[in-house]
């Protein structure tokens, strides 16, 4: 991965204010990928805007890392639903009849 798609975790958790230990447990559920290069660890910018979700899912509304899994979960069925759906709906527009 390019470095310039990377961000240092040390310097996400110092803007955040949070301990990099929140970063490493969401690792160990599998809610958020990290590199390692030497010491530093990075986390992909296309990341950032979930992992603040889950920032201020947990610092914010104190969930757990168990819910932030299941709202993550939830949220990615969410989206994959509604991708379904407006597949289907541009697939009825191919079927109607004209006027």
């Amino acid at each position: 991965m390019q470095k310039e798609n990377l961000v240092r975790a040390t310097e996400f958790c110092k803007h955040h204010s949070i301990e990099m230990n929140f970063i490493y447990s969401l690792q160990e559920y599998g809610l958020v990928e990290m590199s390692s290069e030497g010491e530093e660890i990075f986390i992909p910018a296309d990341q950032l805007c979930t992992l603040e979700k889950m920032v201020r899912l947990h610092y914010e509304l104190d969930i757990n890392m168990e819910g932030i899994d299941v709202i993550q979960h939830l949220l990615h069925k969410l989206e994959t639903t509604q991708d379904e759906i407006v597949q289907l709906k541009h697939k009825l527009k191919l079927y109607e009849p004209k006027h």
